[in-house]
């Protein structure tokens, strides 16, 4: 007789159950990651507090720094800014955050940039990053910005490969308290174009920049690094998440990249974009096109587009993969297909569902975890800055 497989169990303890209600409690964290100033975080932010204004939605601005970036400044216009706080340090008036006046005035969401900030000597919590976890805690919604060389783990990393000591640093933990986290990921030469255009320092700065922090071979080590850290994040989400459901599964795990196309404009970038990581981390790619008919009762453009997408994908050495929804939630037939091929990041590109949406009733990122052990979410724009 064939021996039934018993999956371990462990009754979670009393500490563990309250940490779960304490999360469904908490407000929705979105973490957007870069690997440089520049890749267009804040942009980003402000873009969605844009987005979901327009759909009647509840959103401020906690903290913005501009940086003197004209096409960031703009994007605060008609946007609720929460005044800060003054503190005196010194002789001198400093301003920071005003974490009480934002839950007093509970929004919807907050936007809060900078987030490894030291606050002001004086200041209620030590770390900008301390101050939306309490904000978080009272059920308010957060969207927060910070570039890789800011986290602890990779300090000494970062020292070596730039010459640069990173000062303001935030402890690694903040990935697991995340809800969502976004890699912002721009090339190194677009990086620097930027960076000669004036849109990310003023111009006194900009010939000091290219030749230090902002030459090739450091924004080149800085993407990578940023991709590797947040693979690791998500090896370290799979072992927590495996241990408590029963599940062992090796640590370490090759990289296997899986890139969704549907039929818009971005789809061969997105296919490219897949390469390019799969190539840094010499990692599998698969390309993923689901669909709600057969393939031969789509259109004779859309059929096309495909046949396109299955000769890039060749050109790649990926595997292309076509499935039919039927009845199934495109998010739930993508989650089926990363199981299947044990994929441990998937490429997406912007979702065409409403932000709010996403933050009320579960993005497709979220679906998509919800039915995998732990996957790396890349979201890529539509739009080109």
């Amino acid at each position: 007789m064939r021996r039934k497989h018993i999956r371990d169990y462990r009754r979670k303890t009393p500490d563990e159950l309250l940490d779960e209600i304490e999360q469904l409690k908490r407000g929705h964290w979105t973490i957007y990651i870069g690997s440089a100033p520049g890749v267009g975080k804040t942009y980003r932010m402000l873009q969605e507090a844009h987005d979901v204004k327009r759909e009647g939605i509840d959103v401020v601005i906690g903290l913005i720094e501009t940086h003197n970036r004209t096409e960031t400044a703009a994007l605060i216009k008609d946007l609720e800014v929460i005044p800060k706080r003054k503190i005196e340090y010194k002789g001198k008036v400093l301003e920071e955050m005003d974490v009480e006046a934002i839950i007093e005035r509970k929004p919807d969401l907050v936007i809060v940039d900078e987030l490894a900030h030291t606050n002001v000597p004086g200041s209620k919590n030590e770390k900008r990053h301390t101050d939306v976890e309490e904000i978080l805690k009272e059920g308010i919604n957060v969207m927060s910005a910070v570039n890789i060389q800011h986290f602890e783990s990779v300090h000494d990393i970062v020292q070596h490969v730039t010459g640069v000591k990173v000062r303001e640093r935030i402890p690694d933990r903040i990935l697991d308290l995340a809800s969502e986290v976004i890699l912002i990921d721009v090339t190194p030469e677009t990086l620097q174009k930027r960076l000669k255009e004036g849109k990310i320092y003023e111009q006194h700065k900009i010939q000091q920049a290219l030749t230090h922090f902002f030459t090739k071979h450091n924004l080149a080590a800085l993407r990578e690094l940023a991709l590797r850290e947040v693979a690791d994040d998500v090896d370290d989400r799979m072992e927590r998440t495996n241990g408590l459901n029963g599940n062992h599964r090796p640590r370490g795990t090759n990289e296997k990249i899986l890139v969704c196309v549907q039929h818009r404009k971005n789809a061969e970038r997105l296919i490219r974009r897949g390469w390019r990581i799969a190539s840094r981390l010499k990692a599998d790619l698969f390309v993923l096109n689901v669909s709600r008919s057969t393939m031969e009762k789509i259109s004779a453009g859309k059929r096309d587009q495909i046949k396109q997408w299955i000769r890039l994908s060749a050109q790649f050495g990926a595997e292309f993969i076509f499935k039919i929804a039927n009845q199934r939630h495109i998010s739930k037939t993508i989650a089926h297909v990363a199981t299947e091929k044990s994929i441990t990041q998937i490429v997406l590109g912007q979702s065409a569902r409403s932000r709010w949406e996403e933050i009320r009733k579960g993005s497709i990122v979220n679906t998509i975890m919800r039915h995998t052990d732990g996957i790396d979410i890349h979201i890529v724009s539509d739009e080109k800055k």
